[in-house]
């Protein structure tokens, strides 16, 4: 049952804290669609029916208890009530992936404190009708057989009711002051360190054990400011399709993603593979130029084909016979700090599949991972000093409909309580240059970093500089918003518009 409200005085960002004040677990789902346009719906919730947590080491598998869950209740779709009305949001971390391919070592100890897989169940939810101006409030009935109907009934006001109330409350600012010194995000591999695990892939690329590898690192930071401040000053810096923060008590997830991981959506599967990338230049010259260097480069032009083609055999896994089909190749995207190229891979989904074998087939993704997978994962576990935890893997969403949506967890910062780590990497290949690439990761970062100068100054600048790890090596550089003293090369800037008048793109694979 749904009940639609005006809001035209709210926005996502006042709902969604309205909502959760005082709730130990939430949600609110965002989209920017292609970085410039904003979907017509955000979705949050607060206060989940159940949650399930899992981590590594713990009994059961907990992908099948999603597949069980989903197959108790079937929602059927109610005509003008919005897409997503219920059903389990949350996440798969990286280092889940022994749970669907056993081969893949993930031998070192976990230093991040989140579960590899978090799902929150919601039979209610709010849905922001940026078209209306309006708030659908929306709860789902549940009916086991034996149930009173009118019992449910009565349960599902009493939750719309709830819901209504808490929104209605005044907002109140609980923002944190200003922050006199920024933080200090430490690299946990030094650039010698990093280039020598570059130099390690290579070979192994080169005596073909692999094509290609996705090697990242992670920067970790000591804050004084509260996660939702930090998606605040993300989703300004970096707006990107799918904009998200999932609390569990003293931890959030908070991200901006550009990339798909895998969709299912009246039984069609899509998944977008994000491969090849460049800066954005500092005048539309400087981006024209770019952008035809990128489509010239023969290294990202070959790594974006090859990742296609593994995205095309994961669409085939869980597609009928002949549907799948390459709806879009090699399309150049701009964002706020890169461009890349984008492709888009469709399907339909074979007979007696499910939302779950669609995830099994895509996750994790070949651009975050390499071609072939198993092999590329086994030397990411070799050459990365980390687990990854929720960096790499999937945030999203399974609705009791049938449809499933899932983003990959890039352009994310993870904070557990006043630690907040940020990670990024880049596909090496045959003839990858060590140094480039450890440059491009600390590129990569440089959107979230600046949101989280953004997050601690409460001001539209700031810096978030990167420390030295050993000996003055030469990592120590600031990572600010383009222009501020010490910052990386220009790389178009944080605009509330660009420079030909439509609003900031954002996000970068990886």
């Amino acid at each position: 049952m749904r009940v639609e409200i005006e809001a035209d005085t709210e926005t996502p960002v006042s709902a969604f804290l309205k909502l959760a004040r005082g709730e130990r677990h939430a949600f609110l789902l965002e989209s920017v669609e292609g970085g410039e346009r904003s979907a017509r719906f955000s979705f949050l919730g607060a206060g989940p029916k159940s949650v399930l947590s899992w981590s590594t080491g713990e009994a059961g598998d907990p992908i099948e208890r999603v597949r069980k869950d989903l197959a108790s209740h079937h929602a059927v779709r109610v005509p003008g009530t919005p897409r997503f009305a219920g059903g389990l949001v949350g996440y798969i971390s990286y280092d889940a992936v022994k749970l669907f391919e056993p081969r893949v070592p993930i031998a070192k100890g976990d230093e991040l404190g989140f579960p590899d897989v978090f799902f929150m169940d919601y039979d209610g939810v709010v849905a922001f009708d940026h078209l209306r101006h309006s708030l659908h409030v929306v709860a789902e009935v549940r009916c086991n057989p034996g149930d009173d109907p009118r019992e449910l009934y009565a349960e599902a006001v009493s939750r719309i009711e709830r819901m209504l109330g808490a929104l209605a409350r005044p907002l109140e600012d609980e923002r944190p002051g200003r922050v006199a010194q920024p933080a200090a995000l430490v690299p946990r591999m030094d650039k010698r360190a990093y280039m020598a695990a570059v130099a390690r892939a290579k070979a192994y690329i080169k005596a073909g054990d692999c094509q290609q590898v996705v090697l990242s690192q992670r920067f970790d930071a000591e804050v004084e400011v509260a996660p939702f401040e930090l998606y605040r000053a993300l989703r300004r810096v970096n707006p990107s399709p799918y904009l998200f923060y999932l609390q569990d008590g003293e931890r959030a997830l908070v991200g901006s993603s550009p990339e798909t991981l895998i969709k299912l959506e009246d039984g069609e599967v899509t998944l977008r593979p994000i491969a090849g990338t460049r800066r954005r230049g500092k005048d539309p010259a400087e981006d024209a130029r770019l952008e035809a260097e990128l489509r010239a480069d023969p290294k990202e032009n070959a790594e974006h084909v090859m990742l296609v083609d593994l995205g095309r055999n994961d669409v085939g896994r869980v597609s009928r016979v002949g549907t799948v089909r390459l709806t879009a190749l090699k399309t150049i995207e701009r964002y706020s700090h890169v461009m890349h190229l984008v492709s888009e891979v469709r399907g339909q989904l074979a007979d007696g599949l499910s939302a779950v074998d669609v995830l099994r087939a895509g996750f994790p993704a070949g651009t975050v991972s390499g071609s072939p997978k198993v092999r590329a994962m086994e030397i990411i576990d070799e050459l990365e000093p980390t687990r990854r935890g929720p960096y790499a893997g999937a945030v999203g969403y399974f609705d009791r409909s049938g449809d499933m949506e899932m983003c990959i967890a890039i352009r994310t910062l993870l904070q557990n309580g006043r630690r907040v780590s940020v990670q990024a990497g880049g596909g090496l290949v045959y003839d990858s240059r060590p140094a480039a690439e450890y440059q491009e990761t600390v590129n990569k970062a440089q959107a979230v970093l600046t949101a989280l100068a953004q997050a601690e100054s409460r001001t539209l600048d700031g810096a978030a500089k990167v420390v030295p790890v050993d000996r003055g090596s030469p990592v120590a550089r600031s990572v600010s918003t383009p222009g501020a003293p010490g910052a990386l090369p220009a790389q178009g800037g944080r605009r509330a518009r660009d420079r030909n008048g439509r609003r900031a793109r954002a996000g970068d694979p990886r």
